[in-house]
């Protein structure tokens, strides 16, 4: 099972009120949280009662922003894991409760030689939660997005009614839920097509860039024939050097391709996190005199190029995974993921983000760009064909001038910021980042008029 707890990051208060944060711990508030042990019924229940403030479901907690939050509120914690192989004679699909984690999910599934279809940058996040923010992964240009490997959804919706929904049966529920951030219903269960893999192991490429456009033009002309391809970028560096780079680029490794230790045990799951960040680390730790040197460092550590290197699959997908907690590092304060995505046409607008960045100094451990393919159907889903750029970056004086003039660059050119890591978006810039949250609103209008799926995001952009 997974090792990581619903609600971590949070606290229990004396009057039973439970303070939840998300994962940048930047804004925290308190609500009355309800473990849910068993299915749709029991959720449909919780569901009826809802007080005024309404309730909303929360997975690991590792959505950066308040998506997972309801003040005031209640906040549904998940059904416990259940996967079931192959439901209804669908060779490599599962049906899997909306609280298992894709940590858990890998464990069931390696040993059989399948995999999770897409997986974001951590395994410690939920399925109903992957579903909720149409996550993706380093595959999102040959792979699209989590919703587009969904085959149905169990869905608790406001009125205590269960529903199946998919992508031939309600599509128009079904998208809206897909990336809808939990505010069309309670997703119970899932129904996913999975991959086949021959091993645990990721067969590696890594090259060394000295400026945002040899990365860029490298990413351009070759992702194409790539499953997964993400380049770190170091954003301290200025003027020739704006931009440089590491690109790494894995495919899943066969049989043939593992060295003699690798191949005596082919399938194995990740483990858990080797260390564990302790609480009350101080602020300040992370600021622009050592995430320099770390950039360095770590620029110069890479190859200028490498193929062929054998990585561990936690290795290649989820570093961080193996420090717990790793969100403490940035101290009592927090930190903001800032991730937008803009078009192929503005390709410019990358390096203007990056440069501004660079400019005032805002230190980032975590850069990372990567290309998306094209978009699925989902009115409120995240990508689109271009870039996506995200970075991490400590909560300090100066921070939120910084990223309103990025959302004005970004939305000008068309892009948006991507609402499961968001936790400061003016709600005035969201209809021009997202063209279509009328659709979204008007299933949103039918399948809950009173508004029992509430959220401290939906509260803040108007959802």
């Amino acid at each position: 099972m997974s090792e990581q707890s619903p609600g971590k990051g949070s606290g229990q208060l004396a009057g039973g009120g439970r303070m939840l944060a998300g994962w940048g711990r930047t804004a925290p508030t308190v609500a009355t949280t309800r473990r849910v042990a068993d299915g749709a019924a029991e959720v449909a229940e919780l569901v009826r009662r809802a007080g005024p403030r309404g309730l909303v479901a929360r997975g690991l907690g590792r959505s950066y922003g308040d998506p997972a939050q309801n003040a005031g509120g209640e906040v549904l914690l998940p059904l416990p894991t259940r996967i079931e192989h192959e439901p209804d004679g669908r060779p490599g699909t599962v049906r899997v409760s909306a609280g298992t984690s894709l940590h858990d999910l890998m464990a069931e599934l390696l040993p059989r030689g399948r995999f999770v279809p897409v997986t974001p940058g951590t395994r410690y996040v939920t399925v109903g939660g992957c579903v909720a923010c149409d996550v993706h992964g380093k595959s999102h240009h040959v792979a699209g997005s989590f919703g587009r490997h969904v085959v149905s959804l169990e869905l608790v919706l406001a009125d205590g009614s269960v529903h199946e929904v998919g992508p031939d049966r309600d599509p128009e529920l079904f998208w809206a839920t897909v990336g809808g951030m939990g505010l069309t219903g309670v997703i119970t269960s899932a129904v996913l097509r999975t991959i086949p893999v021959e091993s645990s192991w990721m067969t590696v490429t890594t090259t060394r860039h000295p400026d945002l456009d040899s990365v860029m033009e490298e990413m351009r002309t070759g992702d194409r024939d790539v499953t997964y391809s993400v380049a770190w970028i170091d954003t301290l560096a200025r003027g020739r050097s704006l931009g440089r780079s590491v690109l790494t680029r894995g495919e899943h490794a066969r049989r043939d391709e593992l060295d003699t230790s690798a191949a005596a045990r082919p399938l194995v799951a990740p483990g858990g996190a080797r260390l564990r960040v302790p609480p009350g680390v101080p602020g300040g730790l992370v600021r622009p005199l050592t995430v320099r040197g770390f950039n360095e460092a770590w620029f110069r550590r890479a190859p200028r190029h490498r193929t062929g290197e054998l990585q561990p699959l936690a290795a290649f997908f989820h570093p961080l995974d193996g420090v717990a907690d790793w969100n403490r590092l940035y101290g009592p304060r927090g930190f903001v993921q800032y991730q937008c995505v803009v078009p192929d046409r503005a390709a410019d607008t990358v390096a203007l983000v990056v440069d501004r960045v660079a400019r005032q100094g805002h230190a980032s451990f975590l850069s990372v760009l990567k290309r998306f393919g094209p978009g699925d159907e989902a009115p409120l889903s995240f990508p689109m064909p271009g870039w996506t750029l995200a970075l991490d970056l400590p909560a300090r004086a100066g921070l939120a001038p910084l990223l309103d003039e990025l959302d004005r660059l970004v939305a000008a050119v068309g892009g948006r910021v991507y609402l499961a890591k968001d936790a400061r978006l003016d709600p005035a810039r969201l209809p021009q980042m997202y063209p279509r949250l009328a659709d979204f609103r008007s299933v949103r209008r039918r399948v809950d008029p009173t508004g029992v799926f509430r959220s401290d995001l939906a509260r803040r952009l108007g959802l």
